[in-house]
């Protein structure tokens, strides 16, 4: 049901309960809730599940990255702003019919915003069920969505192929966990944020198969924080890729760019 069937006081009711609930954006949320909800009553539901700390994407069952609507089933990693910017990195680089992987792909956010940009082949995979379930719907008519671990899940066709492999992978340290927001502790798959005990173990995994699957001229890119860029850089040095940093001071992204020789 669309807002505009919903009464002032409904909606006025609505921004009460969030502001009460501690929601910061309780007026924007609101609306979204009443644009998203097909009635009073799944409205209200939603309401009382935001209000019990559920993210909201997980509540409206989207969230919006890069312009497109991506849908979010509970449990899936939601796809953070700051990630478009490491979206805008890897559409810049591929080109049509490139093999273009996502990897660690949780809803498949960025698997879709690469091919709704650029016709390429697209293929993603995520060992957790649930978000590769979600990839799936996302990626109908764009891609190839696959369950499995890292490059497990892909078809050994692929290999020495792949043109574009970005990577959103886990960086939070272990050590970390518990202090991330409780939206995220609580409610996304531990999978989909735990990096290890210095927050790179996924990508060191990620970066030892890389020259495998990319093609000559191929680059992985990756997301990381500031102070794990050193270590980072080394992580794919060490396997004989070519790093470059990029960062978006407003979006508070480090993105790291590795092309093979």
């Amino acid at each position: 049901m669309n807002a505009p069937h919903h009464s002032l006081i409904t909606a006025s009711l609505i921004t009460a309960s969030l502001r009460a609930a501690g929601c910061v954006f309780a007026e924007d949320e609101a609306d979204l809730i009443l644009a998203t909800a097909d009635s009073p009553e799944a409205a209200a539901r939603m309401v009382e599940r935001r209000a019990a700390g559920l993210p909201l994407e997980h509540v409206l069952g989207w969230a919006e990255f890069c312009g497109l609507r991506i849908e979010v089933d509970p449990g899936v990693f939601v796809p953070r702003r700051r990630t478009e910017f490491l979206a805008a990195r890897a559409v810049a680089l591929a080109r049509a019919d490139d093999v273009v992987v996502d990897l660690c792909c949780g809803s498949g956010a960025l698997g879709a915003v690469l091919a709704e940009a650029v016709a390429v082949e697209l293929h993603a995979a995520d060992i957790d069920p649930a978000a590769a379930a979600c990839a799936v719907r996302n990626l109908a008519g764009r891609g190839t969505a696959h369950r499995g671990d890292l490059f497990e899940a892909l078809p050994p066709r692929l290999r020495g192929t792949v043109r574009v492999l970005v990577a959103n992978v886990p960086y939070v340290p272990t050590g970390e966990i518990a202090l991330l927001p409780a939206e995220a502790r609580e409610h996304e798959a531990r999978v989909a944020l735990d990096g290890g005990p210095d927050g790179l173990a996924v990508l060191r995994r990620v970066a030892a198969g890389a020259p495998q699957w990319l093609a000559p001229g191929g680059a992985l890119l990756f997301e990381t924080s500031v102070r794990q860029v050193p270590a980072a850089l080394a992580a794919v040095r060490a396997v004989g890729l070519r790093p470059e940093v990029a960062e978006d001071e407003e979006l508070d992204a480090t993105v790291v760019v590795a092309t093979k020789p």
